[in-house]
């Protein structure tokens, strides 16, 4: 899939350029006594495409999407931070098996998480991985399905993961790599009545660029 050719790409090109970072330039700079830092990640978003129902097993696709990802993060600790992250609103086009394309819907999700860094020797000062989990809330508007015939909920909330790393180029700036699971779910229903429940449950594969203040 192209998105996924281009997201790999990236991922390579920003290992490159950290190794050679990484032999080449020590961090000599004074550390940023602020806790918080920012991070801008292109982000591919990849549904799981599961359903329930009465219209049967799997048969509901929510279309895969490249978006931009904008994370505030604050350091609790330090071994314990807290992300928000955030994205702007992203439109998703819904099929049917056996159907095609039967409309769209937006929805926007921030996802608040808890994340725990490890302090390993063995990794050196420059790679700082991370874990997380926390809460993902998305709301869920324009939804456009069999000509208005067929609705979703207005929100979601379910649990989030997290797993990632930060490599520092110097001591504000550094290159992240991160992956998400998030639950996002919504009743689909017809005239009232709930025919299936949609499963989106989507993988977040990310690279980005972090700042520390």
């Amino acid at each position: 899939m192209t998105y996924l050719k281009t997201l790999a790409t990236a991922l390579l090109a920003g290992l490159a350029l950290a190794s050679n970072v990484s032999a080449s330039t020590p961090v000599v700079e004074t550390e940023p006594t602020s806790p918080w830092s920012v991070r801008l990640r292109a982000t591919y978003l990849e549904t799981v495409d599961k359903s329930t129902g009465s219209l049967g097993q799997n048969v509901i696709s929510v279309s895969d999407k490249l978006i931009p990802e904008f994370d505030i993060d604050y350091r609790l600790s330090p071994d314990f931070s807290l992300e928000l992250v955030l994205t702007i609103p992203q439109e998703h086009s819904v099929t049917l098996k056996g159907t095609g394309k039967i409309g769209d819907f937006k929805h926007l999700p921030p996802t608040l998480l808890l994340k725990y860094h490890p302090s390993f020797a063995a990794f050196g000062d420059r790679l700082q991985p991370y874990v997380g989990a926390g809460v993902n809330f998305t709301l869920i508007f324009d939804d456009k399905l069999l000509n208005g015939a067929a609705k979703l909920d207005n929100y979601s909330v379910g649990p989030a993961g997290q797993i990632g790393f930060d490599f520092k180029l110097n001591e504000r700036w550094s290159l992240n790599f991160d992956l998400k699971r998030i639950m996002i779910r919504s009743d689909v229903t017809v005239g009232g009545a709930k025919v299936a429940e949609a499963r989106l449950d989507p993988w977040l594969y990310a690279v980005g660029l972090g700042y520390r203040f």
